[in-house]
């Protein structure tokens, strides 16, 4: 698939086939994921990647719990109260992207590292989204330590993975708004 191809297909993909994904293809992602551009050459990120069933619904349960009691939002309060609501939707893996250290350019750099990891994902035919649902409880005491996670690494973007059951039809984008500054043509 050629990369504007890519980034037009992507979409946040939210049902899932209950099929693992394999050692190699998380390999490729993580590999295509360390490409990304970072502050200063810093390349901060760690990942921590999640496959065990068992534990991927312990940490949904507790990440819904752990944002139900803070969620204002009455339409998010429908879902959380919701005893079907999964929070990973399912998905057979969960990779959590962390920054080694606190730094001002670390959610960005772990940000542009989750957008290579998704785009190459819908490279290769699988889907993601980010849980941002899940951010909060695994940047608590309780999250980092369900997931070994060390004191130094800072979450920054829990992204789950798998193969689609269905094929996401995204909606059209809205054309940019630009204001051009420079020269006249």
């Amino acid at each position: 698939m050629e990369l504007l191809e890519a980034i037009r297909q992507r979409r946040a993909v939210r049902d899932y086939l209950p099929d693992a994904v394999d050692d190699i293809t998380l390999d490729a992602l993580l590999h295509a994921a360390v490409q990304a551009p970072s502050a200063v050459d810093s390349q901060p990120w760690r990942f921590v990647v999640v496959r065990r069933r068992a534990m991927l619904d312990r940490i949904a349960r507790e990440a819904k719990a752990w944002r139900l009691r803070l969620e204002q939002s009455a339409e998010l309060r429908v879902h959380l109260e919701n005893p079907g609501f999964h929070v990973f939707y399912n998905a057979p893996a969960l990779v959590v992207i962390a920054a080694v250290q606190e730094s001002p350019w670390m959610v960005e750099d772990c940000s542009l590292a989750a957008q290579n990891l998704m785009l190459a994902a819908c490279d290769k035919g699988l889907g993601s989204c980010w849980i941002g649902l899940a951010q909060d409880y695994l940047r608590s005491h309780a999250g980092r330590e369900l997931l070994g996670i060390p004191e130094q690494w800072v979450p920054v973007a829990p992204i789950i993975l798998g193969w689609p059951r269905a094929h996401v039809e995204g909606h059209g984008r809205r054309e940019p708004q630009v204001r051009w500054i420079d020269e006249p043509r």
